[in-house]
């Protein structure tokens, strides 16, 4: 806290506030020059925490002091000195002067269950959604949806059901209800109820007998047959359309789960980028593909500014790892190396940036056959460096047995919290000081040889000097000797 125990040269008397509490029912008061005194006041309702202040040394007054008072402004100062927690909200922080200010948490741009945290607006061209008017009624909610489905049935039957009693009006069947030579157009068709009644057995195919049509009604006939094709092209439509909504394929995604946090570790010394995926249904995805985008604001060379580019994360598409045989869940991998966009990331620089991972999983459901994805997303806070899953699966007697409980879990590992970039340079000169250090020592020994050869032989003087351990001009230019640390010699060693 910015204004707690502050210190000041003097402390006004304006400052100095008297302090009251009640403990079990007594009430316990301090005068307004003990507190000046010693230099404590309350502004728990205007700053929610105790500011001190010093002023000068006096002698300590004999007014009587509350323990529990002074307890509770020491529990005060021992919350205020707390570190504070994160939480999923806005965090709140304390400025210069101890104003609290917010600090804005990045809006995702996929959210964890999948969705696109996206909204079109402003747009002007809405008749294209008519056009294709039955993914328009498919990609409405489940209300809306219901709400058509009843009105397209009902706006039939109940329109139907007018022309049919206006053609029982004009022909003048309702005048003539009570006369049995008069043939009317539909029989038993008294009033609107039961026209709009004989309209929804017509449509339906019903077909009670209680009301049917004459043949003194060419008008009738014809409204039939309309009636029957547009009734049989309404059934097609809705009944098409809410199969398709039931069996969407989005709802199959629901079982198919990813790790609340990706972790960076080191797998075969080379750092790497690592999240779960799995699926909780027996019958698998037929084709799973794996792909991973991120998604951070750039600006380029020129000054533009890009708010969302979207940046491809290899998950092995060049070897294939990408095409997954997800039966049990699996740990996707992405090699930090030169090519990524994390090459230049360390661990510190990690806890600064503002990035976005996305990651897809695409695939045939094997029930329906029709095309399934299922999306999540990871944030920058949501990248654990230095951890590792935990592993989750086990053999059991017969079968091998998946542990769902340990799907997020993940536990610290030693990694280095340097950038790719700076831990392939520190192993390049790792190769390169064991490389000369072997170099030297092979210059060396040569040298050794020739002083050895130069002393005179006293066995035979007559017959020539070999030089053992000189090296050919072959592989002087390979270096493979300096390589494999051994030492090459001529040919005429071996004869010797």
């Amino acid at each position: 806290m910015a204004l707690e125990n502050s210190v000041f040269p003097s402390c006004p008397d304006s400052l100095s506030l008297p302090v009251e509490e009640k403990v079990e029912g007594e009430e316990v008061e301090v005068a307004t020059e003990a507190t000046a005194a010693t230099g404590v006041f309350n502004l728990l309702g205007e700053l929610g925490h105790v500011v001190t202040t010093e002023t000068t040394p006096s002698p300590p007054p004999l007014a009587k002091v509350n323990r529990s008072f002074q307890a509770k402004l020491a529990e005060r100062e021992a919350q205020a000195n707390e570190p504070r927690k994160k939480t999923q909200g806005t965090e709140k922080e304390r400025g210069r002067f101890g104003w609290v200010r917010t600090r804005r948490k990045r809006q995702r741009y996929v959210e964890k269950n999948g969705r696109c945290n996206v909204q079109h607006g402003n747009m002007r061209e809405t008749y294209r959604f008519l056009t294709d008017i039955f993914t328009t009624l498919v990609d409405l909610n489940w209300r809306c949806s219901l709400f058509v489905f009843v009105m397209a049935y009902a706006g039939t039957w109940l329109f139907f059901g007018a022309i049919w009693y206006l053609i029982a009006y004009c022909r003048g069947d309702l005048d003539h209800l009570e006369d049995e030579t008069w043939t009317p157009c539909v029989n038993n068709v008294n009033g609107f109820i039961s026209a709009f009644l004989f309209s929804i057995e017509t449509e339906t195919t019903i077909g009670y007998g209680h009301r049917v049509i004459t043949d003194q009604c060419p008008v009738g006939t014809m409204l039939l047959l309309l009636q029957a094709i547009l009734g049989s092209m309404v059934n097609a439509f809705m009944v098409g359309c809410m199969f398709v909504k039931i069996s969407q394929p989005n709802k199959r995604a629901e079982t198919l789960v990813f790790s609340k946090h990706a972790v960076i570790s080191l797998r075969d010394d080379k750092l790497c980028l690592m999240f779960r995926v799995g699926d909780l249904r027996s019958s698998h995805i037929v084709g799973a593909n794996m792909r991973a985008k991120l998604i951070k604001s750039k600006q380029t060379q020129e000054g533009e500014f890009i708010p969302l580019d979207q940046t491809d994360i290899s998950v092995g598409f060049e070897t294939g790892d990408d095409r997954l045989f997800l039966v049990s869940p699996l740990v996707i991998s992405h090699e930090i190396d030169v090519h990524s966009p994390f090459w230049d990331m360390s661990q510190a620089q990690l806890e600064k940036e503002d990035f976005e991972i996305v990651v897809i999983l695409e695939g045939m459901v094997e029930a329906t056959g029709m095309t399934c994805q299922a999306r999540s997303s990871y944030l920058a806070e949501e990248v654990l460096w230095g951890h590792r899953f935990s592993p989750m699966m086990s053999l059991a007697e017969g079968f091998f047995d998946i542990d769902y409980g340990a799907f997020h879990h993940t536990f610290e590992v030693v990694s280095p919290s340097c950038s790719a970039r700076e831990l392939s340079l520190a192993a390049a000169r790792l190769d390169a000081h064991i490389y000369w250090s072997i170099s030297s020592r092979l210059d060396e020994e040569p040298t050794l040889t020739n002083q050895a050869a130069k002393q005179p032989d006293s066995g035979k003087g007559g017959e020539p000097t070999f030089i053992v351990g000189e090296m050919t001009d072959i592989q002087e230019q390979t270096g493979l000797g300096e390589l494999n640390g051994s030492v090459a010699t001529d040919q005429s060693e071996s004869e010797a």
